[in-house]
């Protein structure tokens, strides 16, 4: 009997154990993939609201690629006269998973006008974001934080939450990359910090923000409509 003849036989014995070996070395590969998400999910101990004011604008696709890239998500605070002019990047945010809110039509001091001016500002603005495709917003910033009264009826009247902020990164005053990250490193649970689509520093610091938030067991989420504090994405 030739030596191939021999060893034939033992062939197929020899492949069930390779393939045994094989399946054997998967199992705990597999079971440690299927365990990822939900370790992942476990270990968001909070959610904190990342906003971004004045879009949408020529900096959008680029806020967006690096909010993205780094798994966040955010409420964009969107002028509605920036809104009507670009609604192709309205569409891109929501497509990038963002949230669309509203910032008055032309960011004035809406404390300094009268009913009907502020009327003209919040439900314009409704009306852009709705029009340009980012659904009816539930959220309303006015500029520069400034309210009273008079502000927060007309709000309400279209069915909108006003919401500040917690911290607020002075990117608009010209704050560094890193004061950005520092400002943003004191996010606790359910804060909300104030940031604005122009800044090239605060697209700087989004990766390190990100990291951030990681190392302290926090996560980007979605501002709840009815308690203004920031939440796990619904």
């Amino acid at each position: 009997m030739s030596t191939a003849a021999r060893h034939s036989p033992r062939l197929p014995g020899r492949r069930s154990a390779v393939v045994a070996a094989v399946l054997a070395s998967l199992v705990p590969l597999a079971l440690t993939t299927a365990g990822a998400a939900p370790a992942r999910a476990a270990a968001c101990t909070g959610h904190v609201g990342l906003t971004f004011d004045d879009g949408p604008s020529g900096s959008t696709p680029a806020l967006l690629d690096a909010l993205r890239s780094n798994g966040l998500r955010a409420t964009m605070f969107n002028q509605g006269q920036y809104a009507a002019a670009n609604p192709a990047q309205v569409r891109a945010q929501v497509a990038a998973g963002m949230w669309v809110a509203n910032h008055s039509y032309t960011h004035p001091h809406l404390t300094r006008l009268g009913q009907a001016q502020i009327d003209s500002e919040i439900s314009r603005t409704q009306q852009a974001v709705a029009g340009a495709g980012g659904g009816t917003p539930k959220l309303f910033r006015p500029p520069y934080g400034e309210t009273n009264a008079t502000v927060k009826s007309v709000a309400a009247r279209y069915g909108l939450t006003e919401i500040l902020w917690q911290v607020d990164s002075q990117d608009w005053n010209g704050a560094s990359t890193d004061a950005i990250v520092q400002a943003a490193a004191r996010l606790t649970g359910g804060q909300i910090i104030l940031m604005h689509d122009w800044s090239a520093n605060t697209l700087a610091a989004i990766p390190r923000i990100a990291r951030g938030l990681t190392d302290r067991g926090l996560c980007a989420g979605m501002i709840s409509p009815q308690t203004g504090r920031a939440v796990a994405p619904g």
